[in-house]
């Protein structure tokens, strides 16, 4: 369903209640009120991203796949400040079947916004990764650097560590392959 309709919906709902209040029904107004506000409240959140966003949680990819899939047109589903979001999530389910394809969803999440900077952190960290998959290290060290300085509360401090270390490996592999010529 279009935002746009939700928020005529929600409108509507909320005029209902304040009219039923209006006539003395304040029992019923209530009531509509609260269904208004909840109508109103998925205008924000949409609520197939945050049953997407619980599968996650519980990893179970399959799930919150079905229910990224269920939104057709996600500029029109969603609030803009979503998109950067719903690319997030997409790329991090495609990352676990083709980590190379999901980089174009975590380069548009990153051209989209976030407002979290650990999403940010997140959406570099990944395409750290697939860089050093890519065997691309100038590049991974850069998106390495840029997660650290989002990384504000230090919730992925974990995974930057054990990245640097991975692209120190990867510096002694290319150092151990010169010498084998």
């Amino acid at each position: 369903m279009s935002n746009i309709v939700r928020l005529v919906i929600a409108c509507v709902i909320l005029g209902a209640a304040v009219a039923l209040s209006a006539f003395g029904f304040w029992g019923w107004g209530i009531l509509v009120l609260l269904i208004g506000g909840l109508v109103l409240l998925t205008y924000f959140f949409n609520e197939k991203m945050i049953v997407a966003q619980f599968y996650l949680r519980k990893e179970n990819q399959d799930e919150a796949e079905k229910w990224l899939l269920k939104i057709k047109d996600y500029e029109k589903e969603l609030n803009k400040k979503q998109w950067g979001y719903y690319n997030l999530l997409l790329g991090m389910i495609e990352s676990r079947k083709a980590p190379m394809k999901a980089e174009k969803y975590f380069k548009k999440s990153l051209s989209l916004g976030m407002r979290m900077s650990h999403n940010n952190a997140l959406a570099k960290l990944s395409l750290a990764g697939i860089s050093l998959a890519k065997r691309n290290k100038r590049e991974a060290q850069q998106y390495i650097q840029e997660a650290a300085k989002d990384d504000k509360n230090k919730l992925l401090a974990d995974q930057i560590k054990m990245m640097k270390s991975q692209l120190a490996q990867f510096d002694k592999q290319v150092q151990r392959g010169f010498r084998n010529y």
